[in-house]
C-alpha cells in the first residue's frame, strides 16, 4: 500500500489538507490508500466547480504532476470516479466530468424497464400536476437536513413510458437551492429534471439511496396511473445527494408494474 510522505510539509497533498501522521486531517483518514486521497482531491475540485459538468479535466500526467504522485495512482482514482459516474472516459479524447445531459446517465436513477424486451429506447414523457412552495414537514425536513417549516419546492408529476402512465412522483427540493424554479420553467424545459438542476441551479445529483415497499393504490393514485383502485404498486422513496453527501432531493414515487419491472444491478 502506498502512503503519503510525512517528511515534508511542502507536498501538494499536505497543502491540500492531507497528512500521513496520526489523526485525521481534511477529508481523508490517516493511512488510507494514496489513490483514495487523490480521488478525494479530485472530487473536491468537482465540488468547488473547478471543472464543470461536461468539461474536460486535466490529463493523468498533469494531475500526477499537480499532486506529486504517480500516473498509475491518478489512473486508479479516475477509474473509481468513472465507476461512480462522476467522470467519463472518452477514447482518444480524454476524461470528462459527467453531466445529466449525457444520454448514458440522464435516466441513471430510473430503474423501471418493460417486461417485454425492446430494441428501441423508451419514449419518456411527463405531465406536471403541481409545482408550489410549502413549509417542510418534520419528515421532509429531516430527510433534506433543513429546519422544520423551512420552504421547500413540491413538484408532482406523472411519467409516461411508451405512452402509458407508469410513475406518479412527489418531489421535494430545498427552497433556497432552487429559488426561481417555477411551474412555467418546468413546462418549458424538455430535458431530464436532473440536467435542469445541474445547468441552471448548480446542483448535481451524484448518488441516491432508495427504500422500496409494496403498497395499494388509492382511488386518486389509481386514476392517475390508469389502474384499478387497490392494485399493488411499488413505492420507491429516493433521497438524492450532491457532492459532500449533501441531501438535495426527496422523491416519493409510485410505480405501476403491470407491464414493467424494477431492475437493479448488484455488485
Amino acid at each position: 500500500m502506498q502512503r503519503m510522505a510525512t517528511s515534508s510539509n511542502s507536498s501538494p497533498l499536505h497543502a491540500a489538507g492531507f497528512a500521513g501522521a496520526a489523526g485525521t486531517v481534511g477529508a481523508a483518514p490517516v493511512f488510507s490508500p494514496l489513490y483514495q486521497q487523490i480521488k478525494a482531491l479530485i472530487t473536491r475540485s468537482l465540488q468547488d466547480g473547478e471543472w464543470k459538468p461536461g468539461e474536460l479535466i486535466p490529463s493523468e500526467a498533469d494531475l500526477a504532476a499537480r499532486y506529486g504522485v504517480s500516473q498509475g495512482t491518478v489512473r486508479k482514482a479516475i477509474d473509481e470516479l468513472a465507476a461512480d459516474n462522476l467522470l467519463m472516459r472518452r477514447q482518444g479524447r480524454g476524461t470528462f466530468v459527467t453531466t445529466h445531459h449525457e444520454e448514458q446517465v440522464k435516466f441513471r436513477f430510473l430503474r423501471l424497464v418493460p417486461d417485454a424486451p425492446r430494441g428501441d429506447a423508451l419514449r419518456m414523457e411527463r405531465r406536471f400536476l403541481e409545482c408550489h412552495r410549502v413549509r417542510a414537514s418534520t419528515e421532509v425536513a429531516r430527510s433534506l437536513d433543513i429546519k422544520q417549516g423551512d420552504m421547500v419546492l413540491e413538484i408532482r408529476r406523472v411519467l409516461h413510458l411508451g405512452g402509458a402512465p407508469v410513475v406518479y412522483e412527489d418531489i421535494y427540493l430545498p427552497g433556497t437551492a432552487f429559488r426561481g424554479l417555477t411551474a412555467e420553467r418546468l413546462e418549458r424545459y424538455t430535458g431530464p429534471l436532473y440536467a435542469l438542476f445541474e445547468s441552471e441551479f448548480g446542483t448535481r445529483m451524484v448518488r441516491a439511496e432508495e427504500k422500496l415497499r409494496a403498497v395499494n393504490a388509492s382511488a386518486d393514485e389509481a386514476a392517475l396511473l390508469e389502474v384499478e383502485s387497490g392494485q399493488a404498486l411499488l413505492s420507491v422513496e429516493r433521497l438524492s445527494f450532491s457532492y459532500g453527501d449533501r441531501p438535495v432531493e426527496l422523491r416519493r414515487g409510485l410505480y405501476s408494474t403491470t407491464h414493467h419491472h424494477y431492475r437493479n444491478t448488484l455488485s
